[in-house]
């Protein structure tokens, strides 16, 4: 049974002295035995000494992976917060390079590394996608983006600030005696048993230097189709745009909407021993077996347009684009399109009648972009009312007036309250809402007149279109997010 906040400060303070720790756990203690779980069995030995050294009667059990990890980076969470000794403002703190596995930091590293590495360990087991090292007037924040939102995880003295910047760029192998220019860096670390990539970010600021650390976690698994929140006809028109022989799938929306993992859910479902399947991306963020994946590296000339037309001499079926940013990555996928390829790539578009015009402002033809382009799809990601707290209530009056004369404005809806499950942030997940846009014969029509936004949206609504607004609507209706987490995707 494990009880990791019950156990003795003796039995804590021991197990923290180990360098080892990352292979075995104490979890309870019950009449004099020491329960301890162990992850293999050559870290039996230490069990033994722990409970030779505090003399308890020792209960070992060798459990597997998937429960030793979570329970250790529970532990460490918990331990290590409460048993901070050392003073983070000594002088003469060791900037020395962080090993690769954070959950065997020794409780005497030097407070900033241990500090470093902790929050770095709390972001991933929290499911974090970002961690924001930031001065304001007179302290020094760590925030963490949960499920798309910052919350605060720390509060520091502002005087560490340049002491944890200058930590975090010797990690990332980027340059500490500078200052005053925007630098980007990478770290790789493993985490228990997940292999973490992080991308790093500093730009000097009027409150001196901030950091921010992207998280991508290459052990996590590629979600389907539904399994996102696609659904109904909605995901039929999906499929059967991605299972076309050439053409241009764009998925648009904001950054941090999802639109990397939609594309390679839907790479999930078409890849194959016959085709030739291409991505170029600005990171890698999957990895996916049968697919070949390129990482944007610009000192080495290695851009978006020019890996696309790399690949266009590579016998490419399916080409993945990362990001469309320019005229000439548009023109150059639309050109792969044109030649018997089908080419999936995102776009930052508020929606998906805006990805059209978005194209044409960047300088591509109109019957290009009306000949090569078969679906826009935008997309958003709400968070899901957590189960274990969730009650109905009123809508309130601040939501009625920005529902306008919308039908839900007088109904209740299912909020959550808080609790410890979902750290009191009410929520617990996010699913996709979904906005779909097929390009017919009399869209086509519209994009060769250089028709406006407006127009291209009249035209989706008399086909049956429905909008992100209007699916986060459904879902609110079925208690599954509330009204204010829909507006506040979708109205931005």
């Amino acid at each position: 049974m494990k009880q990791l906040s019950r156990l003795p400060e003796e039995v804590v303070s021991t197990y923290l002295s180990f360098p080892q720790r990352n292979e075995f756990l104490p979890v309870g203690l019950d009449n004099g035995t020491l329960t301890v779980w162990v992850l293999k069995d050559r870290a039996l030995p230490l069990a033994d000494y722990m409970g030779w050294f505090l003399k308890y009667e020792l209960c070992t059990e060798i459990v597997p992976d998937e429960t030793f990890y979570p329970a250790l980076e529970e532990a460490l969470a918990l331990w290590e917060e409460e048993h901070e000794h050392a003073d983070a403002e000594d002088e003469g703190i060791d900037l020395t390079d962080a090993g690769q596995e954070l959950l065997g930091w020794s409780h005497d590293d030097a407070p900033i590394v241990r500090l470093v590495n902790k929050t770095i360990q709390q972001a991933v087991s929290q499911g974090a996608s970002d961690v924001h090292f930031e001065g304001v007037e007179t302290k020094f924040l760590i925030r963490l983006r949960l499920d798309g939102v910052l919350h605060n995880l720390k509060e520091l003295d502002k005087r560490l600030q340049p002491t944890i910047i200058a930590r975090i760029k010797v990690m990332a192998e980027m340059d500490v005696a500078e200052s005053r220019a925007p630098q980007d860096g990478r770290i790789r670390v493993r985490v228990g048993q997940k292999d973490v990539d992080i991308r790093v970010s500093t730009v000097p600021t009027l409150k001196g230097e901030k950091g921010v650390l992207r998280i991508l976690d290459r052990s996590k698994t590629i979600l389907s189709l539904p399994d996102l929140g696609l659904e109904g006809d909605d995901l039929r028109v999906f499929r059967r745009a991605v299972c076309a022989p050439h053409g241009i799938v764009l998925v648009t929306g904001p950054t941090g909407s999802g639109k990397t993992t939609t594309l390679y859910a839907a790479l999930s479902e078409i890849v194959s021993e016959t085709l030739n399947i291409m991505t170029i991306e600005d990171p890698v963020e999957y990895h996916l077996d049968g697919v070949n994946q390129v990482q944007v590296n610009r000192a080495a000339g290695v851009t978006f347009a020019g890996a696309v037309r790399s690949f266009l001499r590579q016998d490419p079926d399916v080409i993945l684009v990362g990001e469309i940013r320019d005229e000439e990555t548009a023109s150059t996928a639309i050109q792969a399109s044109l030649t018997g390829h089908l080419v999936l790539a995102t776009l930052h578009t508020n929606d998906a009648a805006t990805a059209v015009t978005r194209l044409l402002e960047m300088g591509i033809e109109p019957f290009l972009v009306a000949s090569s382009l078969s679906l826009v799809m935008g997309q958003r990601l709400v968070r899901l009312n957590c189960p274990d707290c969730a009650r109905r209530e009123e809508v309130g009056e601040s939501t009625r007036a920005m529902l306008g004369d919308s039908e839900y404005k007088d109904s209740a809806q299912t909020v959550s309250a808080g609790c410890e499950k979902c750290m009191s942030t009410c929520f617990r997940g996010r699913r996709g809402i979904f906005e779909l846009l097929s390009i017919d014969e009399e869209l086509r029509g519209l994009i060769l007149q250089k028709a406006s936004v407006d127009k291209i949206r009249d035209h989706a609504r008399q086909k049956g279109f429905q909008s992100m607004l209007g699916h986060g609507m459904e879902l609110a209706a079925q208690g599954k997010t509330t009204l204010e987490e829909v507006l506040r995707v979708t109205r931005l």
